[in-house]
């Protein structure tokens, strides 16, 4: 068994343009002072990481690495949500996601969609060259205005859109391969991949492509009723990432998952700081641990009550607590007789 690396955090919720949250150098230094150890760099802020160039120069992304690593952090992974979003949007949604690419790509969905698909290419070839195995994205979305659908949606409809989804994907997940490096998808209400079936919709259309994995972060089950536990025991071997946020679900009388239309305060499911939530993860570490998960634990911060700041100095410690150092002998070893053939035969009685 391996013990989780971490804790690390995700940076996307506080860059901002202020101390310390305006360039890497200053946040990689609060990060360290909080006691984290890694880092998940999102790649659409060119002002902290320029992807391209990371792609293209080996010599910037060895600069990036050791600038973090110099403040006593690690790279964890990548980020390209963004852009992954762009990879397939359904055109009732073209306008709310044009604000995701640059103002050149704005009411133009064929080239907002080939610069997002260079996007992903790009953070697969800088993943490599930063040394990192796993990058997480999003898949977009063909389908889900159809997700609970009335008038009922015509026949050949799902088929027709994961087979185009697959279709965009495929050589996404084939330049990946040639760098060695997994796509995670992080399984997401908004996104085509939602939840387990829907994602073993698309791994039957990939081809159980092997780079066509995931990230793992239970928030999004709480909200959607699913057994967030079960998902591990059935999907570990594609679990590549892990996502810890808390959430809860405290439906009423008047509102449930779809939520009413509220803000985030005011929703039965929402997401919480880490232990201020409803999700097991004395549980969930336990299961990493038990199926051997090799990646970190990085804290996403995403609450609509708590300040930011708190909410990840207090995940650092949350994140080490339940961290469980795994163990190298087995508790019982002090009763063992060792190993002798002949003794087995002889209890078996042949």
């Amino acid at each position: 068994m391996t013990t989780i690396k971490g804790p690390a955090i995700f940076l996307a919720q506080f860059l901002g343009d202020k101390p310390p949250f305006d360039t890497l150098e200053d946040i990689c230094k609060w990060a360290k002072s909080l006691g984290f150890e890694g880092v998940q760099i999102p790649t659409w802020a060119g002002n902290y990481f320029d992807l391209q160039k990371a792609a293209e120069s080996k010599t910037y992304a060895d600069e990036i690495k050791g600038l973090v690593n110099s403040y006593g952090l690690q790279i964890t992974e990548l980020s390209t949500h963004l852009q992954g979003q762009l990879v397939a949007v359904n055109p009732v949604y073209d306008k709310l996601f044009d604000g995701f690419a640059p103002a050149q790509y704005h009411n133009n969905p064929k080239a907002r969609q080939e610069w997002a698909v260079q996007q992903l290419k790009y953070a697969a070839k800088a993943s490599q060259n930063l040394g990192l195995n796993a990058h997480v994205t999003f898949s977009g979305a063909l389908l889900w205005p159809m997700v609970y659908p009335w008038p009922q949606r015509p026949a050949g409809l799902v088929e027709t859109g994961f087979t185009e989804l697959a279709k965009r994907w495929k050589p996404i997940l084939d330049t990946f391969d040639e760098n060695g490096v997994d796509v995670c998808y992080e399984i997401h209400p908004g996104e085509d991949l939602h939840d387990g079936i829907s994602y073993e919709m698309f791994l039957d259309k990939v081809n159980n492509h092997k780079r066509a994995c995931l990230l793992y972060d239970p928030s999004h089950f709480v909200l959607q009723c699913l057994d967030y536990l079960d998902f591990i025991d059935i999907y570990h071997e594609r679990i590549k990432m892990f996502h810890v946020k808390d959430a809860e679900f405290n439906p009423t009388g008047r509102q449930g998952v779809y939520g009413g239309y509220q803000g985030w305060v005011d929703r039965a499911g929402r997401f919480r700081s880490l232990g201020d939530g409803q999700v097991d993860f004395r549980s969930i570490f336990s299961k990493m641990a038990q199926y051997d998960f090799k990646g970190w634990a990085v804290m996403e911060w995403e609450c609509a009550l708590k300040h930011p700041e708190d909410g990840a100095r207090e995940g650092a410690i949350f994140i080490k607590d339940h961290i469980i150092r795994v163990t190298e002998k087995t508790f019982d070893d002090f009763a063992g007789t060792g190993t002798d053939e002949e003794l087995n035969k002889s209890v078996l009685g042949i």
